[in-house]
């Protein structure tokens, strides 16, 4: 069975998640906690299996593989059915831009590391920490906003069934609410993100529905 070391409300994870459930894939999460103790990323057993120290880290047999798009990238290959990518080849390009945008534009700058350094080297207050997070929240979102405006209005963002771009939406979208970004902004964003929410493979990769969740 695969195996997915996850932190509950991180938004890699969560999208990796959701790419596992649209699969139909059977995977054991083995949560780490990003915070107590210092961080279980950072424990020299966990770093013999990541360097990198961070999550997600999915674990295929003999085969272990970091990073999220890379790992979607492997899921596609490895499990082609069903696809989460288009064969289109323009429209497939378009598709990793939007989840790269999200990947690392948006998300980065919400991370436990830069948001502690801001803290603790930097001195800013958490309100000052919370416009920062806010403020590129905002910057990604309404250039991803003005990115989508040209497509049809369907039930994912670039088709009628959820692929990989809908898998980093509703994590960045969970995160914006999270951090009190006004989400009336990006309305194609944010009707999208709500009508993918209710569907049972997002559902399931919830951040709430993990067994680690408000540990």
């Amino acid at each position: 069975m695969l195996k997915l070391y996850a932190y509950w409300r991180s938004s890699a994870s969560y999208r990796v998640r959701i790419a596992l459930h649209l699969k139909g894939l059977a995977f054991e999460t083995i949560p780490l906690h990003l915070v107590k103790d210092g961080g279980a990323q950072h424990a020299p057993a966990y770093r013999a299996l990541n360097p990198e120290g961070r999550v997600p880290l999915l674990v295929d047999g003999d085969f272990k593989l970091g990073q999220s798009l890379a790992i979607f990238g492997y899921l596609e290959s490895q499990y082609p059915e069903p696809r989460l990518l288009p064969g289109d080849l323009k429209l497939r390009a378009r598709i990793w831009q939007f989840c790269e945008a999200i990947n690392a534009d948006i998300q980065p700058l919400q991370n436990l590391g830069p948001l502690g350094y801001l803290t603790r080297t930097l001195g800013v207050s958490e309100e000052q920490k919370l416009e920062w997070i806010r403020h590129w929240i905002d910057r990604g979102l309404t250039a991803l906003e003005q990115e989508i405006a040209d497509l049809p209005e369907r039930a994912a963002l670039f088709g009628d069934a959820p692929g990989y771009a809908d898998c980093c939406l509703v994590p960045q979208m969970y995160a914006a609410r999270r951090f009190g970004a006004d989400l009336t902004k990006y309305p194609r964003l944010a009707t999208t993100s709500e009508r993918l929410e209710k569907l049972p493979a997002f559902l399931a990769a919830h951040p709430e529905q993990q067994p680690d969740a408000n540990t």
